[in-house]
């Protein structure tokens, strides 16, 4: 995340503890789209919900917040992923629906890297479909790590991992999205 991004957040963090609900509209501008493009990877058309429910819980307990920026973009995809996690069990474990509006998981801030270019090349209703088909651990990494755009460190205090599995698995997952890339421009099924 870029350092002007970062102390933005910060700072808006800290009015918004104060009680300023200007501060806390920059937040939700800047982070509802990196929540929303995490979430429709998680839990499909239910995104809205679960981010609306995420903010209702993100408004509450921001007192008790202590960081940066990067710590609170961290903080809030935790409480994201809390609430998806939650959503899911509801669900009885039905399988991730992956249609319906995802026109926010490309439209992140700029970041030229392969992870981005890799999901760059897909039309957006592909890419949810190719991590949803993607192993749980795998599409997790790939969601925090290049939609939500957390380090390797932060994804990994949300996962409960180390930093070295989080990046191994968002690089396995993106290695099987570019497996899966060519057979479906080409018109053939995909390998598994």
């Amino acid at each position: 995340m870029d350092a002007h991004l970062d102390d933005r957040l910060a700072a808006a963090v800290r009015r918004a503890q104060c009680g300023d609900d200007g501060a806390f509209d920059v937040l939700y501008r800047e982070l509802n789209p990196v929540l929303l493009g995490y979430l429709r990877g998680m839990v499909g058309e239910d995104a809205e919900d679960v981010a609306s429910e995420a903010w209702l819980v993100i408004a509450r307990d921001l007192h008790v917040f202590s960081g940066d920026g990067d710590g609170f973009r961290g903080w809030a995809v935790t409480v994201a992923r809390r609430r998806a996690l939650d959503a899911l069990r509801s669900r009885k474990r039905r399988p991730l629906e992956t249609y319906g509006d995802p026109e926010l998981l490309l439209d992140l801030p700029d970041r030229a890297d392969t992870a981005e270019l890799a999901l760059e090349s897909l039309g957006t209703r592909t890419a949810i479909e190719l991590i949803a088909e993607l192993p749980p651990v795998e599409a997790e990494a790939v969601l925090l790590r290049a939609v939500a755009g957390l380090d390797a460190a932060t994804a990994a205090a949300i996962l409960g991992k180390s930093a070295g599995a989080v990046r191994t698995a968002a690089y396995r997952g993106l290695k099987r999205l570019g497996e899966q890339l060519t057979p479906r421009e080409a018109g053939e099924p995909a390998r598994k």
